[in-house]
Formats: structure tokens, sequence, C-alpha cells
């Protein structure tokens, strides 16, 4: 830690911050020494965090706040010719994109130290999707992650034990007392953990929209923007893209189905707007780190790697060095691969029609993200077990026109009767008037590492 003071106590710091007083570093430090040493109770750590919630923190706060989880556990070091490079999103209905970017990236050269999360609430996180693949293991020590990078190029693994331990008590009280939505422990959570993994350069993808986190556009670009300061104070290259998350992300949603969809697009397949989305993420990454001398180069390079096979032998590569056995790994990368040889397949797959002819003008992701959330592809509370296998695959695109009685979404349940969840998976489908759809990009904005109030 590198600062604390020890002549305040706990109640005294909570009730200075809960009258809206500025804490400064050391009580700050303080504060992240006893939450790290479980020095302080939790009942007060959850007044801390409500304080906090309710008073807000300065810039100077949150960026003390953030270094100091940062460095409440260990941080990685990296041979000094590496160029390692990561992307976080804020999530979203559908988005997988993290499994065909971080090999792709590596595929560029990079190494991708990606540490990802488990979902909570509508369906599985990145880990989850992965644990769907048989023998993955998403547990590796610091060792073997340096292992896997100087082998591989990437891994995805969870949260180690000693890095940004701080975070890992303090994130699951902030589900408990209803503080997730506070901008500086959203920033202190996300840039700490960044931090703490050494990275030459970060990519945010920050999501807006009735399915994300933040509803409109301008609410979010403030979340970019004070995360994409508050990474480079602390010395990583940090950007931002703002992107649309009403839709889901691709065709499917799930865990074991969008493991399928992620495969099909590191074989130079898969939906268009996850095509975007990596490329986009990649290319910026790649142009704002210094490998590509201009964003339409980094993003040429991308593509080719998903277009070529190398993203995808980097991916094979990854699974083999994370358990998944050798033929299990080369037969879901091979090109006419069925996943489902491998992977779980729910029980039952059903089909829901059109009620009407018209044309598809959106599909509320969010709606049928609670549908499949019931049926086992979520969790509602921290280490509850999720059914990889419950999905959905989308069989209609956006301005498509339909017809009543045409198939648009199967779903992958477990349960004998769906049919007590058909209204509600029905209104996620939006018909219309075809002249009433409009195509826009998934990427609304760029935000610029060297000048975050500009787009």
């Amino acid at each position: 830690m590198s600062s604390k003071d020890n002549t305040i106590s706990f109640p005294e710091l909570i009730k200075l911050k809960r009258d809206g007083g500025q804490l400064s570093e050391a009580e700050i430090g303080t504060f992240v020494l006893g939450v790290t040493l479980g020095a302080i109770q939790k009942t007060q750590i959850g007044a801390m965090l409500m304080a906090i919630w309710q008073k807000g923190m300065t810039e100077e706060e949150t960026l003390a706040l953030t270094r100091e989880m940062m460095n409440s556990g260990e941080t990685f070091k990296w041979p000094e010719e590496w160029l390692v490079v990561d992307k976080h999103s804020t999530g979203g209905v559908g988005d997988k994109v993290s499994l065909p970017l971080a090999p792709a990236l590596a595929a560029c050269g990079c190494k991708v130290p990606m540490i990802s999360g488990r979902g909570l609430a509508h369906t599985g996180g990145t880990l989850d999707k992965l644990e769907s693949i048989p023998g993955f293991k998403v547990n590796q020590s610091v060792e073997q992650v340096k292992q896997i990078l100087k082998d591989v190029g990437c891994c995805i693994v969870g949260q180690t034990e000693s890095l940004v331990p701080a975070d890992r008590v303090l994130y699951a009280i902030r589900d408990a007392t209803s503080t997730v939505d506070s901008l500086p422990l959203i920033i202190s959570s996300i840039i700490s953990k960044k931090g703490a993994e050494g990275l030459s350069a970060l990519m945010l993808d920050v999501k807006f929209g009735s399915a994300a986190l933040y509803k409109d556009l301008d609410s979010a670009r403030q979340l970019a923007q004070s995360l994409v300061t508050a990474g480079n104070k602390l010395g990583v290259k940090t950007g931002a893209v703002l992107s649309r998350m009403n839709a889901p992300i691709g065709q499917t949603v799930g865990n074991a189905v969008e493991v399928c969809e992620a495969l099909e697009c590191l074989k130079g397949r898969g939906p268009d707007d996850l095509k975007e989305l990596v490329i986009d993420l990649g290319g910026y990454l790649l142009w704002m780190c210094g490998h590509s001398c201009t964003l339409e180069a980094g993003k040429s390079e991308i593509t080719l790697k998903l277009e070529n096979g190398e993203a995808l032998k980097k991916f094979e590569a990854m699974l083999k060095a994370q358990g998944v056995l050798a033929d299990v790994a080369h037969s879901l990368c091979s090109n006419e691969s069925d996943y489902f040889k491998h992977m779980k397949r729910a029980a039952h797959q059903t089909e829901l029609e059109v009620l009407d002819d018209g044309a598809v003008l959106d599909i509320d992701g969010l709606a049928l993200a609670k549908v499949l959330h019931k049926l086992g592809a979520g969790r509602t509370k921290s280490g509850e077990e999720i059914d990889y296998s419950v999905g959905a695959e989308i069989l209609v695109k956006m301005g498509q026109q339909v017809q009543k009685g045409e198939s648009w979404i199967r779903i992958h349940h477990n349960c004998p009767d769906l049919s007590t969840h058909y209204p509600d998976l029905q209104k996620a489908l939006i018909i219309g008037s075809r002249d009433k759809y409009k195509a826009v990009s998934r990427v609304a904005e760029f935000i610029d590492p060297d000048n975050p109030s500009m787009s």
C-alpha cells in the first residue's frame, strides 16, 4: 500500500465522506488497507460505499482510490520487449467479442493477459462462456499466465487471488449494497484491475442503450471519458469506444451457443456486427499502442488475421494451454466442426414464429436475456451454477422483411414446457414498416486517449 494514516478511525472516515468531505490520499490508503487485511467490518465497508454513492468523489479521490486498489496486491511485470494490451467491456447481451479479439491481437504479435469476469443477472460472462468448453480452466496462477503468454500470446483467465484483492471484497459488497452504479466505484474497480496487469495499452468498450447499464449516449460518454482519464493518469495508454447495446451482438445469446458463434467469427464467417466490433476494437488498440501507423492499418491487420486462420490457430493453442484436450481443441477449430459433439446441447429446441408481416426494426436484447436467465443461462447470486446449454439463436436479421408464421428464434432449453415464456419472448421482436428501419453501426464514437473530452 503506497500510503496510509493510522491516526484516524474507520467510523471517522465514514462520517467525513457521509458529510460530503474530501478524503485525503492517506485516508483512502487507510481504508483500502483495512479492506485488504480484513481490519474493517463489512458493515463499515458497506457504509463507506453508500457514502461514496451518495456524495460522490472528486477526480483526485477517485484516482487515489484506484491507485491504492491497484497496489493492494501483486502487479504483473513483463519482459520489456512485450507489447501487452487488453480490452474491457461494460457488458451486454450476446457480448462474445473477447473470444475472437484476444487471439486476433495475439496473432498480430501482442500479448493479451485478458482477466475476465463471470456474469450476474442476464446471461454468463466471458469465463462462463469458455467453461462451456469441456476441460477449459479459467483459474491459472500468475506463473501459468506468464507461461501461456510466452508460448501462445493470449489467455483469458479469472482474477487471481493475489491481484487487486481489495476489489474482490469491495465488488461483492457493492452488489449487496446496491452501489454498483457509483461512477467512482466503477472507475476504480475497472482501472485498478487493468492497471495491475501491467498493460502497454487498454481499449474500453463502453455500452449504451436499452440493454446496457447506461441507457443514453451522454451518460455512457461521461463514464468513458472518466475511465480514459483515470487509465492514462495511472500510466496505461487508454482509449474507449462507445457502442450501441439494444439488440444482442450477433445472432446468439447464451453460453455454449455464443462460443459456437465466436468460433465462426474466427473462421472468417459469423455475423457482420460481431466482426465489426472485433475489427474496430482491435484496430483502435493496434493504432493507439503504436503497433499500426494508422487506424485503417490496424483494422486491416485484424481483418487479415481473422480471414487467414492465424487468429483461429492462436485460439486453438490457448484452449490447449488452458486445459482442453488437444483432439477436442482441434475438432472445435476445424472448418466443419460439429460443436455439440463436445459441448452440451440442451434437451429441447423450440422455434417461435413471427406474429405479423413486416420488417425487423429491433430485437429487445434485455427482454430476451431476462427469459434466458429464468431458464438457467444466468445467475442471481455469485457462485450460483448456470446451465451452459441454455441459449437462443436469432434466425432473422435487422431490417429483414419477414412474414407471419416464419420462424424468428430458436430457444435451447431444458424445461419441458416453454409456453409460459412465449409472451415475453414475442415482445422482444419489434416488427414494423420497412421505411422505419435505419441501419446503424455498432460503434458510435471513439474517445481519444490524448484528449478524452473529444470524440
